[in-house]
């Protein structure tokens, strides 16, 4: 596989003279956020941050994403956070798409450089810092766990994206695959959070339809989205969200490889609505 180009945002303002017409679009079904929308002034701080601002992708919301929160984190030079997560039953996974993040995790200090990933599972001693003297930024993805009486917690782990196959799905030669972070059939894990990559012209050639919510950025490339009724033109830098059962289906675009960082919450029976 060719060496990853993750793209990230960078901040700042377009110019008085642009159209304000863009690809942004939210509705009941899905949502996209389009890389032009992540400007300076959609930034947010996080309280125990130093030197930090946030893109907020995606947050528990009526009427939006019920499972999970996901945010981009600028950490600039000599920034970090001693206190990064304040709600013990939060579970997590860092994902660095660009600069250098110094991560302290139950007392081992790791490096994670572009494709670095960890896993956080809840009530995690860890700690985050930008000791380079360039910024870091890193996709930042939280669920509360759902616990199971008999079924351990999951452990933390730290691994590089370059250091694992992806898996091809069955009958597409390799031209759609998935770089899986943790075995699908370990019931401790309750999220899943991979990378999935289409060659150029490669497709999802039906219309999924599923009970997982979804949080998709695109590292890389192009293509165009079916999203529930809709097919709508995406690249690298642009989010999406998906609810649970918006049909979906993709052609990547080419020339070159489409990638997304994809969560969606696994292995766990659907909660149920009891009358009052």
């Amino acid at each position: 596989m060719a060496m990853p180009n993750y793209y990230a945002p960078t901040g700042g303002h377009p110019p008085q003279t642009d159209l304000m017409t863009d690809r942004a679009v939210f509705t009941e079904a899905y949502a996209v956020i389009p890389k032009g929308v992540m400007r300076d002034i959609v930034t947010s701080a996080l309280p125990a941050w130093e030197r930090t601002r946030a893109w907020v992708l995606a947050r528990p919301l009526s009427g939006f994403a019920e499972t999970f929160a996901q945010m981009i984190v600028e950490v600039a030079p000599g920034g970090g956070s001693d206190r990064p997560e304040p709600d013990p039953q939060a579970e997590g996974v860092l994902f660095v798409v660009g600069g250098e993040l110094t991560l302290g995790l139950e007392g081992t200090t790791h490096r994670l450089a572009p494709g670095g990933y960890a896993f956080l599972p809840p009530a995690t001693d860890w700690q985050v810092k930008n000791d380079t003297e360039e910024p870091v930024r890193f996709h930042w993805i939280r669920k509360a766990y759902e616990p199971v009486e008999g079924i351990d917690a999951p452990e933390a782990f730290v691994v590089d994206e370059a250091d694992i196959a992806p898996t091809p799905m069955p009958g597409t030669e390799g031209r759609w695959a998935t770089t899986r972070f943790v075995d699908p059939t370990d019931m401790r894990h309750d999220m899943h959070v991979t990378i999935v990559t289409f060659e150029p012209g490669a497709s999802i050639p039906f219309a999924e339809t599923h009970v997982m919510e979804h949080g998709l950025y695109v590292l890389e490339g192009k293509a165009v989205y079916r999203l529930n009724a809709d097919w709508v033109e995406v690249e690298a830098g642009d989010f999406m969200w998906l609810r649970a059962f918006c049909p979906q289906a993709c052609y990547a675009g080419g020339p070159g490889r489409f990638r997304y960082l994809l969560y969606k919450d696994v292995n766990r029976h659907m909660p149920l609505r009891r009358a009052p």
